[in-house]
């Protein structure tokens, strides 16, 4: 079989490190078939449009999609439906891709890395299961208008936020089954204090847990779901949430582990093809520098060796090679932590590091 992979690598750092990431793809000497279309930025400037047909077909006919980043400062003028951003945005809802995966490892060579005291942070790996197509992020009807009550005449902006059943149904099985293959310990995140909203997700989440008898089940409010995540990191196994509060406590979680260059993420679909990127952003200011991390993405690429390719053996050697490299002391700038034994590498040196230690 002939796997079938879009590469959209984007705007900023993204063709760096995306490069590295498909080096160590072909390393493995599968039976790939990569192509790249563009996304973001550089398709807005080649077909005046962030997410083309051209690059949807591509998408559609792949078997996963790795993905690079978007963004840059110079398209912030741009009417809100042509930035760099909306692509992103458009391949979550276009390929129905519900259910971002985000695990958050401390490697224990990176233990001085991270803002946090060794003894709290040490072994931390936790998965954070965020719902990616409904919420707040996509609810109707939003917009500006003319506010009525207290401000009546004022301009006002508004969201609006909501679930459906079946949405937060289908959400809860990925956590809870991923739970099971963890630790068997699940955790979910919501503001049923003051949300409706979060009332009624947690309602379903709690009827779903009736199903996983033997996963440890808990309720936490986002705020203090904040507040322990730097208390206490390794209390946790698998959070479940909703997508607003996913995109916060998964960016808290990548800085525990000392960079959030080292984040992979896994968004998929009910037939789990999938899109696979690291958890950062474009950085222009850093582009074409030779000074990114490209291990995030690195580890998007085994990510999708696992999810979507069902091929775990391959992914698992992508992720030794990683976990040799940091052994040899082979670091970029951001997770560099003060360590004096180490030696510092740009995205290019690195990559071809990770290629090296595939076994």
């Amino acid at each position: 079989m002939t796997y079938k992979i879009a590469v959209l690598s984007g705007d900023g750092i993204g063709p760096e490190i995306i490069k590295q990431a498909v080096g160590v793809l072909t390393g493995l000497g599968l039976p790939l078939e990569i192509t790249e279309a563009k996304v973001g930025g550089a398709a807005y400037d080649a077909y005046g449009h962030p997410l083309p047909s051209t690059t949807m077909e591509i998408v559609e006919n792949a078997h996963a999609v790795l993905f690079g980043a978007v963004g840059d400062w110079k398209y912030d003028t741009l009417a809100r439906e042509l930035r760099p951003e909306q692509a992103i945005l458009g391949l979550r809802k276009s390929l129905g891709l519900f259910a971002n995966l985000r695990p958050a490892i401390l490697y224990p060579e990176l233990v001085n890395a991270s803002p946090l005291k060794p003894e709290i942070v040490c072994g931390l790996d936790i998965l954070i299961v965020r719902e990616l197509t409904g919420d707040i992020y996509f609810g109707q009807p939003r917009g500006e208008r003319i506010a009525d009550g207290t401000f009546k005449g004022e301009r006002e902006g508004y969201d609006t936020m909501h679930y459906a059943e079946s949405e937060v149904r289908r959400i809860a099985k990925v956590g809870f089954e991923a739970a099971r293959k963890r630790n068997k310990k699940l955790c979910s995140v919501d503001k049923a204090n003051v949300l409706h909203t979060s009332q009624f997700w947690r309602e379903i989440v709690t009827d779903v847990s009736k199903s996983y008898p033997d996963v440890r089940f808990s309720h936490m409010y986002v705020d203090n779901a904040a507040m322990q995540l730097v208390r206490a990191p390794r209390e946790f196994d698998v959070i479940i949430t909703g997508n607003l509060f996913g995109d916060i406590l998964s960016d808290e979680a990548a800085m525990l582990t000392g960079s959030i260059g080292m984040l992979p993420s896994a968004s998929l679909n009910d037939k789990r093809k999938g899109l696979y990127e690291p958890s950062h952003g474009s950085a222009p200011n850093m582009a074409g520098k030779d000074v990114a991390n490209p291990l995030a993405t690195i580890l998007s690429a085994a990510m999708m060796l696992r999810y979507s390719l069902n091929l775990p053996a391959q992914a698992d050697r992508i992720e030794n090679a990683v976990r040799q490299v940091l052994k040899n002391g082979i670091r970029t700038a951001d997770i560099l932590g003060g360590d004096t034994s180490t030696t510092l590498v740009g995205t290019e040196e690195m990559g071809n590091a990770v290629l090296k230690a595939l076994v």
